[in-house]
């Protein structure tokens, strides 16, 4: 009998469903405005990969490779960015768009405080942002999530116990 292995678009979407709560929860509450909290959603992506890649190899009782294990870690990550991708145009365009503002308001805020630009240089840069914020959003989701799911797959890939069968072995 075949164990049944569950899809990586399946964890993917497990995963962005908890990341979404935690999201909605943070923003409701005002705990986005603390950055230390910002790190807890690459350490939670990372966490779940693990887990994923693990359970992975558990299904497949061990008969994986290296690559095997990182590609289904990596299709999760895939899954998961599509829809937190979808998540943020929603969020920023219908639940929260004060989102967008409050983020331009930090960013004015952290340009005055350098004191090299000028009112004028800080007024037109923010407007630019205005315009490409959430272009700019979308793109530091891909990259983000990318690169913390190439971590959590390669350490989750690294973790998960390999016992590869080769073909003349079945």
């Amino acid at each position: 009998m075949e164990n049944k292995i569950t899809q990586p678009w399946m964890k993917g979407l497990i995963i962005s469903l908890v990341l979404i709560a935690l999201s909605i929860i943070f923003q409701l509450t005002g705990l986005s405005k603390i950055k230390s909290l910002q790190w807890l959603q690459s350490v939670l992506i990372i966490g779940a990969l693990i887990w994923v890649c693990i359970g992975y190899g558990k299904e497949m009782s061990g008969n994986v490779t290296f690559g095997n294990v990182f590609a289904h870690g990596f299709k999760a990550t895939a899954a998961m960015t599509v829809i937190f991708v979808i998540y943020t145009v929603i969020a920023f365009k219908f639940l929260f768009p004060e989102m967008a503002d409050q983020a331009l308001a930090e960013a004015r805020i952290e340009m005055e405080k350098n004191n090299t630009l000028s009112e004028n240089e800080i007024d037109k840069g923010i407007e630019m942002t205005r315009k490409f914020f959430l272009p700019f959003a979308i793109g530091g989701i891909l990259i983000g999530f990318a690169f913390i799911g190439a971590i959590g797959s390669l350490l989750g890939a690294a973790f998960t116990k390999k016992n590869p069968k080769t073909p003349f072995e079945q």
